[in-house]
């Protein structure tokens, strides 16, 4: 689908098959205005023809002052002051885009997309702008809209590898493995020696259940990039859902040798200590590890399963607690809030959490959750 001479009448096809039939094109276009990769307007390219209603000088003095705090790792400060270089200069997508990815280097992904979607308003035939768009739009889980920008950025400059990446990824998170496959067979087309289209194949194969052949691919990527952690990652997380654990283990440890800091190493060896009902090891790990990302909700959610596990209900209270305000759109935080508020006889919150639970189940469609909420409501 993506090969040679036929690469356009892929984008047309697959994108009008893909991706119409969830938006409209006039809603595509709309979310699509806006993107960039780096804070290229740190460079001194200022446009020579200035409009008479504002002064070139004060321009270029904002310009230089957001370098400054840009370089000072003062991100706060250089948005205000691109910002009002933006208000000088409308014009300029440079400006925009170099907003945009101040805010994604916070996190602030949703203002990242704004100032994007602006820049693109500007320039509409950036690649760059569309990549950067793409990548923020999928972290703000906005998976269906992330892919129509990447093919857009893939449209505009076919051998573009990071482009591939994204979009295999986020097609990987709506299920559609198809798309992915084409995506991870174009990175290999155009990069052979890139490992993150081997990861986007064994993401494939470990979503669709297909054990075995996840192993084995898998384990000959991890023979091929020996230093590639998130390749090991997925390696073990095949051996754990076959349930080998001591091989997954093995694929950890190497892995926490590489790199000793990444916390997807520790939640996946701390998961299983866990499994392996050695829960004073796992809490230890867990508790490290929310200590140092207090952004982490599997960390969180992890130190509240086993203080459920230990009777600690006063404790899991206080975790679910903090977990739900990290994701306060998933139901299971509620109802292990409800479980910890129904043993410490708090009736009354334990009724109020479990019925939040329940209407976020239903809002997913989720049946089985839907039925253990009213199981425990019973109870009550």
């Amino acid at each position: 689908m993506f090969q040679g001479l036929i690469i356009q009448a892929f984008f047309y096809y697959s994108f009008t098959n893909a991706m119409i039939s969830k938006l409209t094109l006039s809603i595509i276009t709309t979310i699509i205005l806006g993107s960039s990769i780096t804070p290229v307007i740190a460079s001194a390219e200022v446009p020579i023809l200035l409009s008479q209603n504002y002064n070139k000088e004060q321009l270029d003095e904002l310009l230089r002052r957001g370098r400054d705090y840009v370089d000072k790792g003062d991100y706060q400060r250089a948005i205000a002051t691109y910002e009002q270089a933006a208000s000088l200069d409308n014009d300029n997508a440079k400006i925009f885009s170099g907003i945009a990815y101040l805010h994604s280097q916070q996190g602030n992904y949703q203002a990242a997309v704004k100032y994007y979607q602006q820049a693109l308003s500007i320039d509409s035939s950036n690649a760059n702008f569309y990549y950067a768009l793409g990548d923020s739009l999928a972290n703000t889980g906005d998976n269906n809209n992330a892919a129509s920008a990447y093919y857009y950025a893939i449209q505009l400059n076919p051998q573009s590898v990071k482009s591939y990446i994204g979009l295999g990824v986020v097609l990987l998170r709506q299920e559609d493995y198809e798309g992915a496959a084409e995506a991870y067979k174009r990175v290999i087309a155009l990069d052979p020696n890139n490992p993150e289209a081997f990861a986007i194949m064994g993401s494939s194969l470990l979503q669709q259940k297909q054990l075995d052949q996840a192993v084995q691919y898998l384990g000959n990527a991890v023979e091929r990039f020996s230093g590639d952690v998130d390749l090991r990652l997925l390696l073990a997380t095949a051996y754990l859902q076959q349930g080998q654990l001591e091989l997954g283990k093995e694929q950890l440890t190497r892995a926490e040798r590489l790199d000793p800091s990444n916390t997807k190493i520790q939640l996946k060896i701390a998961r299983i200590y866990e499994v392996q009902e050695n829960l004073d090891e796992a809490l230890k790990i867990y508790r490290r590890i929310s200590y140092l990302n207090r952004k982490s909700p599997e960390a969180y959610a992890g130190v509240g399963r086993i203080q459920l596990a230990q009777n600690d209900y006063l404790g899991a209270i206080i975790t679910y607690k903090d977990l739900i305000e990290l994701i306060p759109q998933n139901p299971e935080p509620y109802y292990y809030l409800g479980v910890a508020f129904k043993e410490r006889q708090r009736t009354s919150e334990a009724k109020k959490a479990l019925e939040r639970a329940k209407k976020l189940y239903q809002e997913y469609d989720n049946t089985e959750g839907i039925k253990k909420a009213d199981e425990l409501l019973g109870q009550l």
